[in-house]
């Protein structure tokens, strides 16, 4: 299985807007080949170590990694990156695997 976590910080004020169009483009992506999870998270109240108010954690699992490369090839992905570009500041990335 492949775990991924990316950490997304939006331009100031649009987190609520780069949401939107992640859970718009959701059902597409859970309906991908080996796709297990995908989800968007943003800081509980109180946590000791908040990303802030621009930024939310893309929690997914995948069967295999070409499952994993497939979903950034589709094309709802390459619209969904596309509508949100000028929205998003950074994007960090990291694709895990069990040791």
């Amino acid at each position: 299985m492949i775990h991924v976590i990316a950490v997304i910080t939006t331009q100031p004020g649009q987190r609520a807007n780069v949401l939107s169009a992640f859970h718009d483009n959701g059902a597409a992506v859970r309906a991908e080949v080996g796709c297990i999870e995908y989800t968007a998270v943003v800081d509980h109240a109180g946590s000791p170590a908040p990303y802030g108010a621009d930024t939310f954690v893309v929690v997914e699992k995948w069967e295999t990694i070409e499952a994993l490369r497939a979903h950034a090839a589709a094309p709802h992905m390459v619209a969904y990156s596309q509508k949100t570009k000028e929205l998003v500041k950074e994007r960090a990335i990291h694709v895990l695997t069990l040791p």
